[in-house]
């Protein structure tokens, strides 16, 4: 189970530093990802971010993309578990345009502010958690722990029930939403309708072998 972790202090790197970081980042990658610094200073790599979404998500199709207003090109379902999508970053990036920029790599209509990205790391048995802000720096919290998703890994998440910001979905999608929920509640009616039904029918014969003359 997850358990909210503390904030950790931000520390600054000078520009050696943040050298000698990503030389010892890059000799520790196994998997091609490798982090790039620029004459400026301004170094780009790559970040991994699982998806943890609870609820469905608002697509566009081809027709529809570049459109502002709802339209009927847009389908709501829920994303498969454990989904895990790449982005390549900068260390310039805030954690808001990285959630931004995922959405738009996968064509998601939602409005960005339904969701969150957290931290996740591994220490002592225990899974920890921790909501980063908005302004934080991904790329620079990767290249702090290291290349090994054990040390750090992230995750995309809806806002906490409480925190749902209601006023940032559309009338199509909170009706998507009510449709979906009616589909599920249909279908839970059928599955425990068909299981009492089973159950019934060998009472049923059960007693109809026990009644049996003779």
């Amino acid at each position: 189970k997850d358990v909210q972790k503390e904030r950790e202090p931000h520390v600054y790197l000078s520009k050696e530093e943040v050298k000698e970081k990503i030389q010892s980042y890059n000799s520790s990658v196994t998997d091609k990802l490798k982090m790039t610094l620029n004459a400026n200073g301004i170094y780009t790599g790559f970040i991994k971010v699982q998806m943890e979404l609870c609820r469905p998500i608002t697509v566009q199709s081809s027709q529809s993309q570049g459109r502002s207003a709802p339209s009927n090109q847009e389908m709501a379902f829920y994303l498969p578990d454990g989904c895990v999508n790449t982005l390549h970053i900068s260390s310039t990036n805030t954690v808001r345009e990285v959630i931004e920029a995922l959405l738009k790599k996968f064509f998601v209509a939602d409005n960005p502010a339904k969701f969150a990205l957290y931290k996740r790391c591994h220490k002592e048995d225990q899974v920890y958690t921790c909501k980063l802000s908005d302004r934080e720096h991904p790329l620079y919290l990767r290249l702090v722990a290291g290349p090994k998703t054990e040390m750090l890994s992230f995750v995309l998440r809806e806002h906490e029930t409480g925190e749902v910001m209601w006023e940032a979905f559309s009338i199509p999608e909170l009706q998507n939403f009510l449709r979906i929920l009616d589909k599920e509640e249909n279908d839970q009616l059928q599955i425990l309708k068909n299981r009492y039904a089973a159950y019934r029918g060998k009472l049923e014969e059960a007693l109809r072998g026990v009644l049996k003359p003779g």
